[in-house]
């Protein structure tokens, strides 16, 4: 077994990512933003991590000591640190809540688990005592998933993974390694990259999720197009549930009976606690270059790639597309935001990973396509920016509440047939729902049959932020669901899509997700009020 070499830093407790990290908005960016939207500095400064108002512990001391006998006195955590960095996620909401001091949400004890027969005697323990267990990986969740529901649950520990964070094994015949889910993304790079390996993953969270968390969530990379999203590479998993233990996955395919893998991915720790992953690895590619491409319009940019979905062979490993609004405030670069009117048009990043031989011919293809379509090469320099600024999104995000905005995501996908209809839908909505934010959108991720839509919304602040965006989101959530989308492509269900989610399956599937639960967690301890309408 393998363990990374650099540790995995804790994030920042109110805001995302490395403290050092977070900067204030430049003077012109601020003033842009009052004249344009009426964004004012708030009222009052956030809260200090001393002013935080945690609930008192509701974990009866002796469950404590139980959890403490199986991964010992040092691996259970009470204390006002390990709980408030382990309260909610990273939505806007969240955020919100954390900057204003509430920490109401934080869970009784932090349980760090080093085996996986340490995650399933410990599930067992909280089933006889009817505690919630919230299974915690990077605590980057978006949609109110590591938010449990307290009634009727003798108090609430977070699980958390970090301490499972071991390569286990690389198959290099087959093509697959055996991760556990604690590993935060850069260190399973880390790690495989010594076997002149990559998973070849990268979602914007890339720097603070976990591989657990991107099955539990069925995530999404930013090179997508080329290597797949994170459910297609999982081969296999251990899967830890208070009722027992399930391996699955023997083949690379198999006609046995349903694919139970489809059980959890995408389950957001409602069934059970994965504690194996065996991933489908690629060699590392030799070759990363990024560029480039201008499109009249949002439409002309759309069908480009569309074509490039469709084509026959392989498409480019990248391939983005933000529509006029995003591009012209610079958001598809987040390191230039507030370079408005530079730019005109939509801004197409296509990047190609791989040998020199294999990129320079899908870099050829892809041209004659692009330039077939409409599009004008820009050439490498806003694919390199794009790639430089490619994590900083959730940073800016910080810098923009603390300037008194509300700034939030939100994504969907559909069949390319129906794509205009739902980004009109979803605009509308928003625009209807906030007056005059400003409104954008990119297309991050392509199949042959459809796309995804992600959406950036700001705004300025209310006197109610909470209730401002809360009311935004219903709007959206309501258009998705007319519109014929899904609810998510790749942030999850969570709290925050229940509703719609139950919309989007229907009763009878409910119903199903409903006889999971109660077969593999007959006390309900797991998540409870996330994912399960």
């Amino acid at each position: 077994m393998e363990t990374p070499l650099t540790p995995a830093e804790p994030m920042l407790w109110s805001g995302w990512g490395d403290p050092a990290k977070a900067a204030e908005l430049p003077a012109p960016v601020r003033d842009l933003l009052a004249e344009l939207l009426g964004v004012r500095a708030p009222a009052a400064p956030a809260a200090t991590f001393g002013e935080v108002r945690l609930p008192p512990a509701a974990l009866p001391p002796p469950v404590l000591a139980a959890l403490a006998a199986i991964v010992g006195d040092e691996h259970v955590r009470a204390d006002d640190d390990a709980r408030i960095r382990h309260t909610r996620g990273k939505s806007t909401p969240d955020l919100l809540l954390m900057r204003a001091g509430d920490a109401s949400d934080a869970p009784d004890a932090v349980v760090l688990p080093g085996s996986h027969d340490e995650v399933a005697a410990a599930l067992r323990l909280c089933a006889e005592h009817r505690v919630a267990v919230v299974p915690f990986g990077g605590g980057t969740s978006v949609v109110g998933g590591l938010v449990a529901a307290r009634p009727g649950f003798a108090g609430v520990v977070a699980l958390d993974l970090a301490r499972l964070n071991r390569l286990v094994s690389v198959d290099s015949v087959s093509m697959v390694a055996e991760l556990e889910p604690g590993l935060r993304a850069p260190q399973a790079e880390q790690l495989l990259a010594a076997h002149g390996l990559t998973l070849g993953h990268f979602p914007q969270s890339y720097e603070y999720a976990t591989l657990g968390g991107f099955a539990a969530a069925r995530s999404s990379g930013q090179a997508s197009a080329g290597y797949g999203r994170f459910d297609d590479m999982v081969a296999g998993m251990t899967v830890a549930t208070p009722r027992g233990t399930l391996e699955i996955g023997r083949a690379p395919r198999s006609a046995a009976g349903p694919d139970l893998r489809q059980v959890f991915l995408g389950s957001e720790g409602a069934f059970g606690v994965i504690t194996s992953l065996r991933l489908r690895v690629r060699r590392a590619p030799a070759v990363r270059t990024y560029e480039g491409w201008r499109f009249a319009t949002f439409a002309e940019g759309t069908a480009a790639m569309r074509r490039l979905a469709q084509q026959e062979g392989p498409p480019p490993t990248v391939l983005r597309l933000s529509d006029e609004t995003e591009t012209m405030v610079g958001l598809a670069k987040p390191t230039d935001l507030g370079a408005a009117g530079r730019d005109s048009g939509c801004l197409l990043v296509a990047g190609f990973e791989g040998s020199p031989g294999d990129v320079a011919y899908r870099r050829d293809r892809a041209a004659a396509v692009l330039v077939e379509a409409g599009g004008v090469h820009l050439g490498p320099e806003p694919g390199d920016k794009w790639a430089q600024g490619r994590f900083s999104a959730p940073y800016l995000r910080d810098s923009l509440l603390a300037a008194g905005a509300t700034v939030e995501t939100l994504e969907t996908a559909c069949f390319w047939s129906n794509l205009p209809r739902l980004y009109d839908a979803v605009r509308l909505a928003l625009l209807g729902a906030l007056g005059s934010p400003l409104v954008m959108c990119h297309i991050s991720h392509v199949y042959a049959t459809g796309a995804s839509l992600y959406f950036t919304v700001v705004t300025a602040q209310t006197g109610d932020p909470l209730g401002q965006w809360a009311a935004a989101k219903r709007a959206a959530n309501e258009a998705i669901v007319q519109a014929g989308g899904t609810i998510s492509h790749h942030h999850g269900v969570g709290r925050d899509h229940r509703e719609a989610y139950a919309a989007e399956i229907g009763d009878l599937g409910g119903e199903i997700l409903r006889g999971i639960k109660e077969r593999l967690d007959p006390a309900g301890i797991l998540n409870p009020g996330v994912l399960i309408p």
